[in-house]
């Protein structure tokens, strides 16, 4: 039994405007599952594959109450390819963001909805990752992050520290997800977290059953009667266990 992670959930205000953003700043595809839902996808994808983490955006009333710890890095493969991706998206309607990062060699960037990314430098290490460097997840204790992460999925473990936890799919393709130390966990939220699936023909409640053995907890974001199961880790992020496939 294992888990992978799919795809990312953007809570949204407008999940067609925010979904078309994302597909040309990721140069992918936006369709729709069904009203309030747009799927971002590589073009002529079929997944689940681990090539690709996907992006999910879902409208919901209020999206300013949702206050999650996830966001986006986006790979560049030149300093060139960095200023040209900066500059196409702030004419998609990206803005520059402050969150006190200093001088550093990455861009920070809000997409329309607010929701924080950045835009590295090139870093061989993501030369073959696509277009989303890596899902990046703010945190108290990367080793702690470590080992309930990697007990929950069968994705590496390729690195841990007190800074830094960083898994990717075993077949060794796609992005990469990292846990960063941070020294305010919360103080910058945004509205995106993580979904995982298992295994085509695995038992959703054997996993879930599971997740809560290695210190996952129950979670109520105001879902109802809904075929996924909303989680929290063990410092308390909220996560999705969707049904196999």
């Amino acid at each position: 039994m294992a888990l992978r992670l799919v795809q990312v959930n953007f809570k949204a205000r407008d999940d067609a405007v925010l979904g078309r953003f994302w597909a040309e700043a990721l140069g992918w595809e936006v369709s729709s599952e069904g009203p309030g839902v747009s799927n971002v996808e590589p073009v002529g994808f079929t997944g689940p594959d681990p090539v690709a983490v996907c992006v999910d955006v879902v409208t919901v009333p209020d999206p300013e109450t949702v206050r999650y710890r996830a966001h986006l890095d986006l790979a560049t493969n030149s300093e060139a390819h960095q200023a040209e991706l900066v500059a196409r998206l702030v004419k998609l309607g990206a803005t520059p963001a402050d969150i006190g990062q200093g001088d550093v060699p990455w861009t920070v960037l809000a997409d329309p909805e607010g929701n924080l990314f950045c835009v590295l430098e090139p870093r061989p290490i993501y030369q073959d990752s696509g277009p989303i460097a890596a899902v990046v997840v703010n945190c108290a204790d990367p080793r702690a992050m470590a080992r309930f992460w990697s007990g929950a999925m069968d994705w590496t473990l390729h690195e841990v520290s007190d800074d830094l936890a960083r898994l990717r799919s075993a077949k060794g393709v796609g992005p990469y997800l990292e846990f960063v130390r941070t020294p305010s966990a919360n103080a910058a939220c945004g509205r995106v977290h993580l979904d995982l699936r298992p295994y085509r023909g695995d038992d959703q409640a054997a996993e879930v059953a599971r997740l809560r053995t290695l210190g996952a907890t129950d979670a109520d974001v105001g879902q109802g009667d809904v075929p996924w199961v909303c989680l929290a880790d063990t410092e308390g992020n909220e996560f999705c266990v969707l049904t196999p496939g």
